[in-house]
C-alpha cells in the first residue's frame, strides 16, 4: 500500500464508498501479512516508496505463489516482481493471475534473468535516464535484472551490451547516451576494469556490479569485485557479485532524488 492507494482508501471511507467494516478488514493484515513461512511486509512502498520484491530461489513454486496471491489480495496498485526464478516458478505465477478474477495484468518472464515482472503500474516516477551498460555478452543476464528492476519501479532504463575494454572503441560510439544518463549501472566479470573507465566519462554515478563471469583465477567474481572496489574513478560505487537487483533498486532510488 502506497501514498496514492493510502489517498484513495481515505477518500472512499469519507465519501460513504467503502464501509468502516471493510476499511477494518482491509487495515487488518497491516502493516504485515503471516502466511506462516513468510510475513509480507505490505507496508513497505509507504516506507520506502517500492514494493517487497520476492527472491524466488529457496522457495518452492508454490510459496512464491502464496506470497504472490497475498499481494494481489492487499489490493494495492503496486508492480510486483519476482527474481531468481524459472519456467516452473512462471508456470504457476501465470495460472494464478488467470485464476484471479480482479487481476488484468499478465506476468511477464524474463528467461535470461530469471525475472518475473506484473506490471500494474506504469508511472514513470524517476527524473532521468538509467543506463546499464555491460562489458560482455556473458554479463547480459545480470544486466537483464537490473533493467526489469529499474523499470518495473518506475524508471526509464535502457542498455548497451557488449562494450568492455577489450574494444574500448565499442564503448565510445555511445558517448552521448552515457553523457545523458543520471544513472549508470556497469556490469562486468573477468577483471571488472569497464566501471572505471566509464565513470572517468561522465559526471553520473556509477553503479558497478561485479559478475561471475570469467576463468579461473576470476574466483567467481572476486577478482572483478576487488578490482572495482579499488577503482580510482571516485564516482564508483560496488554491489555484491551478479546483484543486478540491487543496483538497479538503488538506482532508483537515486533517481527519484
Amino acid at each position: 500500500m502506497n501514498e496514492l492507494d493510502i489517498r484513495s482508501f481515505v477518500d472512499a471511507l469519507q465519501q460513504g464508498k467503502l464501509s468502516a467494516e471493510k476499511a477494518v478488514e482491509r487495515l487488518r493484515n497491516l502493516p504485515y501479512e503471516d502466511l506462516g513461512f513468510a510475513k509480507i511486509d505490505h507496508h513497505r512502498p509507504l516506507r520506502s516508496g517500492y514494493p517487497e520484491v520476492v527472491f524466488a530461489r529457496g522457495k518452492t513454486p508454490q510459496q512464491v505463489a502464496e506470497i504472490v496471491r497475498g499481494m494481489l489480495r492487499a489490493k494495492a496498485s503496486h508492480n510486483i516482481l519476482v527474481t531468481r526464478a524459472d519456467a516452473k516458478v512462471f508456470g504457476v505465477i501465470r495460472r494464478l493471475l488467470r485464476n484471479h478474477k480482479r487481476e488484468k495484468s499478465a506476468a511477464e518472464f524474463h528467461e535470461l534473468s530469471g525475472t518475473i515482472a506484473i506490471e500494474r503500474d506504469r508511472t514513470v516516477r524517476g527524473k532521468g535516464l538509467i543506463l546499464i551498460v555491460t562489458a560482455g555478452t556473458s554479463d547480459i543476464p545480470v544486466a537483464e535484472e537490473a533493467l526489469v528492476t529499474a523499470q518495473i519501479m518506475g524508471n526509464r532504463a535502457e542498455a548497451v551490451y557488449d562494450v568492455g575494454v577489450a574494444g574500448l572503441h565499442r564503448l565510445l560510439e555511445h558517448r552521448q547516451k552515457l553523457t545523458e544518463a543520471r544513472v549508470i549501472i556497469c556490469v562486468a566479470g573477468m577483471e571488472g576494469a569497464l566501471p572505471s573507465v566509464v565513470a572517468g566519462m561522465v559526471a553520473a554515478p556509477v553503479i558497478a556490479v561485479p559478475t561471475s563471469t570469467g576463468y579461473g583465477s576470476s574466483f567467481g567474481g572476486m577478482t572483478a569485485l576487488l578490482a572495482m572496489l579499488n577503482s580510482c574513478s571516485s564516482n564508483v560505487s560496488v554491489v555484491n557479485i551478479d546483484n543486478g537487483f540491487g543496483a538497479g533498486c538503488v538506482a532508483s532510488v537515486i533517481n527519484r532524488l
